[in-house]
């Protein structure tokens, strides 16, 4: 009986949880298309997100665009065939490595900074004083970001795509790979079609990251503690579910495309 109730309680928090944050997001997407919209601080989330995570965005993709790269390039020089390297660069980085990693670097910081943010405010009890004002704490405070990171995360993964393209091909001259006959590759396999698969993504993962981060933020409870372990909490949340949102949204693409 001890485990039937243990798993019973388990389940139950499991439906409550799913359904809070269920509302939580109905009620963002109900203030996102009803005014009034913040332009201040839209601008301001904006800056946040995109410039100051372009360094680490730039960063990570030349380093991992050469790493993936020199993999690449040593097993195709072994067959014959390097020539292939900007198109299997083109392939693997705009379709997935590029919105993946871009995304997972952002949500690392920018879940954790919105996170804190937004429990710090619950704390000290400023969202709950915005209520008293008559202002909209979903409208005023989750919104802008939401916004914010649907803007900030495609660019972002635009930067770093070619960012990793270019590292990939200084990786190729190492091999005795032309820089023109690497980006004839690149850009006869950066398609359409190529290009709408990794772009699709970032905007879910965008979602994904603002929604999380905040709704962790407003469920904070406990002081600098609960602060804490909400922070965590929405870190974790937000990379395990780019990681499982990029496979769905690949097999959804793909079947759309009848890849």
């Amino acid at each position: 009986m001890g485990f039937l109730a243990a798993v019973t309680e388990q389940l139950r928090r499991v439906f409550e949880t799913t359904q809070d944050f269920t509302l939580f997001t109905a009620s963002v997407f109900r203030a996102t298309f009803t005014p009034p919209l913040y332009g201040r601080e839209t601008l301001q989330q904006l800056y946040f997100a995109g410039i100051g995570s372009l360094l680490i965005v730039v960063v990570s993709s030349v380093v991992a665009g050469q790493a993936l790269a020199l993999q690449l390039a040593r097993e195709l020089a072994a067959t014959g065939t390097k020539g292939q390297l900007g198109h299997f660069m083109t392939i693997s980085v705009v379709r997935a490595l590029g919105p993946v990693l871009v995304g997972m670097v952002v949500a690392s910081r920018m879940s954790a900074g919105i996170t804190a943010e937004l429990g710090a405010m619950r704390s000290s009890d400023q969202i709950d004083a915005l209520t008293a004002f008559g202002s909209d704490p979903i409208r005023r405070l989750v919104v802008p970001r939401v916004i914010a990171l649907l803007i900030a995360l495609p660019c972002l993964t635009i930067i770093g795509d070619t960012l990793a393209l270019m590292g990939g091909g200084l990786v190729g001259q190492q091999y005795h790979l032309t820089w023109e006959a690497y980006m004839s590759g690149v850009l006869k396999y950066l398609t359409p079609k190529n290009i709408l698969v990794g772009m699709i993504k970032p905007f879910v993962f965008a979602l994904l990251i603002a929604v999380v981060a905040c709704w962790k933020g407003f469920a904070s409870a406990g002081g600098a503690k609960g602060v804490g372990v909400a922070t965590t909490e929405s870190v974790v949340i937000s990379a395990v579910g780019i990681l499982v949102s990029d496979g769905i949204c690949t097999r959804l693409i793909f079947r759309l495309l009848h890849w």
